[in-house]
C-alpha cells in the first residue's frame, strides 16, 4: 500500500503555514526570501527573516506575496518548496496539497498555484484551492449550509478582507488597503515624530502588541532602540503606549469607515443576521488587546475574535482535511467551473 499525504498551506503576505496531516501539526515561517548577488537564494522564510532590515548590501530579502496572491511565481515556489521540505513529514507518491486563496482569482492565478506546487518530488500532486473566508468560516463553526448572513473580517499582514457568508457561498467580499503592516508603519511614523528616532519595523511591530491597549488609558512604556534622526547615530529611547495605541487606533478608524462602507452594501434581512450573530475577527492583528471592543463601538455591531486569530485559515483547512465530508468546498483548479 503506498503512503500518500496531504497538505494545507496558507501562504500569506507575512506567514506561510503549513499542515502536515500525518504528524497533525501546523508550522509556520516568514513568507521571505533572501536572494544574494541577483537571484542566488541565499536564505527562506525565519531565515531570511532575521536578515530582515539587516542585510548586507549584497542581499535583497523580498516577499514574493502581495495581498495575499502570488506576486512573484518563482520565488514563491522556491519558499513553498524549500519550507515543505523543512517543516513536513513523508509526502507519499502523490501527496494532495491544499491551498487557502482569496476570493474572485482570474483562472490564469488558480492555475499558478497548481504551478508552483507541482515540481520535483511533488510533481505527481493533486491541488485543491480553498477561499479564505470559507476556511475561516470552518474554524469558527459556522454552519454554512445553514447561516442566512455571517460577516468575517480578516485581519491580514498587509490588507483587511472583508466577506458575508449566506445561502452557503460568499455573496460579498472585498479587500481593503489597511493591514498590520500599515498598522506598523503608523507606529515608525508617530515615534519619529514623538521621539525622533527611527525604529524598525520588527520592533514596531513589537510594540503594536505589547503597548497598544483599547481596553484602558495606556500608561505603559518601552525602551527600544533606533537612529536619531538628526546624527543618524544609534540611540535608545522610552516610547509610550499612548504615543503607539494612538497611531494604531487611527488607523482601525480608518478601516472602520470602510467597514461601514461595506455593510452598507448587504441586503437588510442579511444585515439583520449579522447583528444576531455578530461579526468575527480573525488574523494576526485581532491579538491586539481590545480590538474588538474598539470595532463593537464604532461599528455598533457584536464583535468576537476567532480562537485561533491568525492561524484561523490554516486552522479551517486542517478541519476540511480531516473531514472529508467537508471537502467539497475545495476547488480543483484545472476545471473551469466551480
Amino acid at each position: 500500500m503506498r503512503l500518500e499525504n496531504s497538505y494545507g498551506i496558507d501562504l500569506g503576505t507575512g506567514m506561510v503555514k503549513i499542515y502536515d496531516q500525518k504528524a497533525d501539526h501546523i508550522t509556520q515561517e516568514s513568507t521571505m526570501i533572501a536572494l544574494r548577488n541577483g537571484n542566488q537564494v541565499f536564505a527562506v522564510g525565519n531565515d531570511a527573516y532575521s536578515m530582515f532590515e539587516k542585510a548586507p548590501s549584497d542581499v535583497r530579502i523580498i516577499r514574493p506575496v502581495s495581498n495575499g496572491r502570488i506576486n512573484d511565481i518563482l520565488m514563491t515556489e522556491a519558499v513553498l518548496h524549500t519550507l515543505l521540505r523543512r517543516n513536513t513529514t513523508y509526502t507519499g507518491s502523490r501527496p494532495t496539497l491544499y491551498f487557502s486563496v482569496p476570493m474572485d482569482l482570474t483562472e490564469i492565478e488558480k492555475r499558478a498555484y497548481a504551478s508552483i506546487a507541482q515540481k520535483g518530488r511533488l510533481r505527481r500532486s493533486r491541488v485543491f484551492l480553498v477561499e479564505k473566508p470559507i476556511a475561516d468560516a470552518i474554524a469558527v463553526g459556522v454552519p454554512l449550509h445553514h447561516t442566512k448572513g455571517t460577516m468575517i473580517i480578516n485581519l491580514g499582514a498587509q490588507s483587511t478582507e472583508l466577506s458575508v457568508l449566506a445561502d452557503e457561498r460568499v455573496i460579498i467580499n472585498r479587500l481593503v488597503p489597511i493591514g498590520g503592516m500599515q498598522f506598523d508603519q503608523a507606529v515608525r511614523e508617530g515615534v519619529l515624530h514623538k521621539n525622533n528616532f527611527l525604529i524598525s519595523s520588527r520592533t514596531a511591530q513589537r510594540l503594536k502588541f505589547v503597548l497598544t491597549d483599547f481596553r484602558q488609558e495606556p500608561s505603559e512604556g518601552r525602551k527600544v532602540y533606533g537612529l536619531d534622526r538628526s546624527s543618524g547615530l544609534p540611540r535608545d529611547g522610552i516610547v509610550s503606549a499612548h504615543t503607539v495605541t494612538r497611531m494604531v487606533r487611527h488607523e482601525c478608524l480608518l478601516l472602520a469607515d470602510e467597514i461601514r462602507k461595506f455593510i452598507d452594501r448587504i441586503p437588510p434581512q442579511v444585515q439583520a443576521s449579522i447583528q444576531r450573530d455578530g461579526i468575527i475577527l480573525t488574523g494576526g492583528s485581532a491579538r491586539i488587546p481590545g480590538i474588538d471592543q474598539y470595532f463593537r463601538g464604532q461599528l455598533e455591531y457584536p464583535v468576537r475574535i476567532s480562537q485561533y486569530y491568525g492561524m484561523s485559515t490554516i486552522q479551517g483547512i486542517r478541519i476540511l482535511i480531516r473531514r472529508p465530508e467537508m471537502r467539497h468546498w475545495a476547488i480543483d483548479p484545472s476545471r473551469n467551473t466551480v
